[in-house]
Parts: structure tokens; C-alpha cells; sequence
């Protein structure tokens, strides 16, 4: 019989302190000090966590989506490298974590982000994450943070409060990256503009509501982009992307679209974290992932991300088939060994490159 995932959730604070529960829905909803809380899920394979060599992999989700998204790959990544012969190759734990306005954490926070309406942005995201980095928790781990689109931008920006000489990581790997610097975003303002705009009323004009999980599935499946997704995905997305509506039989997103969509204009720390990945590369290998298809992130950014002559020194570059800009949700299994590809590369210890300095 094939091992199972064991899955554990926390809330975490805005200090990094992390605290284990039963469900998110016994959680109280009353955050002290009026701080927003980042939820996450804790996932091991039978005895991983007692590998203190191996691997602990953060998972960052992107825009409109959530944690839960991730567990495909992880899963897959689990079994592909627990059998491998070296004990550093191996999954030691992974976390995957909600955006403070998404997931379960838009539930848990939903108090404090009726206040909110300019939203949550990257940077307070990429602090949440930075404090559960330098919690206890993670001391002595073997850490490779991994983003998706926004949640790229978001394990990018967390190392910006760390000297190259102390980086916690091993390793970094952005997929589908949507960093790109303020200077080539202007020089190509309109298009860039016209996107954005385009998702924003797009998100906005979305239903939200169905009047079951089993009508949501349906009606997703036949849609796009969900219409593209695999469907284990989809059926993650039913099951812990949507909350009951109290006093109804119906359900709506945990993430509020209107959260959603004030995140896509929110470009500041988009256009910093390209810089952080300039300063970074030079000691940890950083890679990047992206689809096939050239669906949202232009082959111009794509090539700015990887530019010897603008500092940036990425240790590869690698495309998934016939997949575009959501490929964690269009090629989960195929994304994940090429994951697997990149953390075979790791070598064991701490530090992994010399300094290109």
C-alpha cells in the first residue's frame, strides 16, 4: 500500500510562533492585538521528520488560490524522493502556507480585512514567512522555499532581511515568476496595464457563489481556466478553496474577491523582488520554472529574469509541457519531478555554491 501524507494545521503569528490545531474551523476569529495570522499545514511521510539531513520545503501559493493547491505536488515529490539513496535528497517535512487574505486565513482574518479594503500585499506575506523562517521551529532545517506567480515574488522578498553570509536556504525555486523590474514594466506600461486591468474586472465580475460543492465542481469543470486544470485541482479547490455561507446551504470562496482583486495592482514588491533576486544569485541557487505556453509573463520578462549583464546568475531554467502561467494547477505531476530534478542537485550541508562575488 502506498504511504499517505500525515497532515497537521497550524496558525501562525505574526511573530512566527506556530500553533498546531484541530481544524481552522475551531479557531477563534478574534485576532489579538489586531494582528492578521497566516494558517499553514505541516505534511510528513511516515518517519520523514526524523531525517534532520533532509529537505524542508515552503510552499507559497499565487494570487486566488491556497495551500491546499500544493498538496498534488507534494505528495508527489514525497515518494519520488524518499527513495533516494542519500538522506539529504529526501523530504524532511514540507509546509505550504494561505496568503493572510486567502485560504483559511481569509476566513480567520475576515474581522480585520473588512478594514482592509486596499488588501494584503506581498511584502507583509514575504514577513509572515520571514518571521516562521526565523521561528525555533525552523532552526537547523535544510530549507527550499518555493513560490508560484505572486507567492514567487512573496519567497523572494524574504530574504531581504538576511546578509548573503547568513541566508537559511539551500535553495530557492520560482515558477512562474511575475517579478519583473519597474523600468521594463514602464517601457512596456500600457500592455502591462491592459493585463492587469483585464484580470482585475475579470476577478470582480466572477461568480462566487453556488448552491452546493458538488455544483461548484460542475460548474468549474466546464469553465475556464478551471476548465484547464487537472482535476484533482479542481476538487481541492471545492473542498478548501469554498466555506459554507452561515444560515444558507450554499458556499463562496474563502478569498474574497474583491481581496483578490486589489492584489493584482499591488506591484511594489513585484518590482523589488527581481532586485533581491540580483543581490541573491550570486550564493544561492536560485531556479526558475515556467509553462510551455507564454500565457501571461511575456518571453521579455521571462529572458529579464535570467540576464548575466543585469546580475542575475539563476542556477537553471526549466519549462513544463504543454502547461501555461497556472501550471500548478494544469501539470501538478509533471511540475513536481521537475522539482525533484532541481533537489537532486542539492548538495548536503548547509551552504551549496561558492560565492560568484
Amino acid at each position: 500500500m502506498q504511504p499517505r501524507l500525515q497532515v497537521i494545521p497550524f496558525v501562525i503569528d505574526a511573530s512566527g510562533a506556530s500553533e498546531q490545531v484541530s481544524t481552522f474551523s475551531s479557531v477563534s476569529t478574534s485576532n489579538e492585538k489586531n494582528q492578521l495570522k497566516m494558517t499553514a499545514k505541516r505534511y510528513t511521510l511516515d518517519d520523514s521528520g526524523e531525517n534532520v539531513h533532509g529537505l524542508t520545503l515552503l510552499f507559497a501559493h499565487c494570487i486566488g488560490a491556497h495551500k491546499e493547491q500544493w498538496e498534488p505536488i507534494i505528495e508527489r515529490i514525497f515518494l519520488t524522493q524518499s527513495d533516494k539513496d542519500q538522506p539529504h535528497h529526501r523530504i524532511r517535512e514540507a509546509w505550504a502556507f494561505d496568503w493572510q487574505n486567502h485560504g483559511d486565513a481569509g476566513v480567520l482574518n475576515r474581522e480585520l480585512l473588512e478594514d482592509r479594503p486596499e488588501g494584503v500585499s506581498i511584502y507583509e506575506w514575504a514577513s509572515a514567512i520571514t518571521a516562521f523562517v526565523r521561528s525555533p521551529r525552523m532552526k537547523g532545517h535544510r530549507i527550499v522555499p518555493l513560490g508560484h506567480s505572486a507567492g514567487a515574488g512573496a519567497v523572494m522578498l524574504t530574504t531581504k532581511s538576511f546578509a548573503l553570509s547568513s541566508l537559511p536556504y539551500v535553495s530557492l525555486i520560482l515558477i512562474e515568476p511575475t517579478m519583473v523590474t519597474q523600468e521594463l514594466f514602464f517601457k512596456h506600461f500600457d500592455d502591462r496595464m491592459d493585463q492587469m486591468n483585464f484580470t482585475v474586472e475579470a476577478t470582480l465580475m466572477r461568480r462566487d457563489t453556488w448552491p452546493s460543492r458538488e455544483e461548484a465542481f460542475r460548474y468549474l469543470s466546464k469553465r475556464f481556466p478551471w476548465s484547464m486544470w487537472e482535476p484533482r485541482v479542481v476538487k481541492l479547490l471545492v473542498t478548501y478553496g469554498l466555506q459554507d455561507i452561515p444560515g444558507s446551504d450554499r458556499v463562496t470562496l474563502k478569498c474574497d474577491k474583491k481581496q483578490e482583486a486589489v492584489s493584482y495592482p499591488d506591484v511594489d514588491g513585484h518590482f523589488e523582488a527581481p532586485l533581491e533576486l540580483g543581490r541573491v544569485s550570486r550564493v544561492l541557487p536560485v531556479h526558475i520554472v515556467w509553462g510551455t505556453n507564454n500565457d501571461l509573463v511575456p518571453e521579455f520578462i521571462q529572458d529579464s529574469l535570467c540576464d548575466t549583464t543585469q546580475g542575475k546568475h539563476v542556477a537553471s531554467v526549466s519549462r513544463v509541457e504543454d502547461a501555461g502561467h497556472m501550471v500548478v494547477q494544469e501539470k501538478p505531476d509533471d511540475l513536481a519531478m521537475i522539482i525533484c530534478e532541481i533537489l537532486n542537485r542539492i548538495s548536503p550541508g548547509r551552504c551549496t555554491v561558492q560565492s560568484r562575488l
